[in-house]
């Protein structure tokens, strides 16, 4: 019973801290290329 009880603890604190790490966000910069870019060719209006 008391594995039982430790596996339990051991799982809700790993999803406690993937939570955590989910709504933090994974950080570092944005990239630095891509995005948007200008058309050319005829305006469609």
């Amino acid at each position: 019973m008391a594995f039982l009880r430790r596996a339990l603890a051991a799982v809700g604190i790993a999803g406690i801290i993937a939570a955590i790490l989910r709504l933090r966000g994974s950080g570092g910069t944005p990239p630095q290329s891509g995005g948007w870019r200008e058309l050319s060719g005829p305006d469609l209006r």
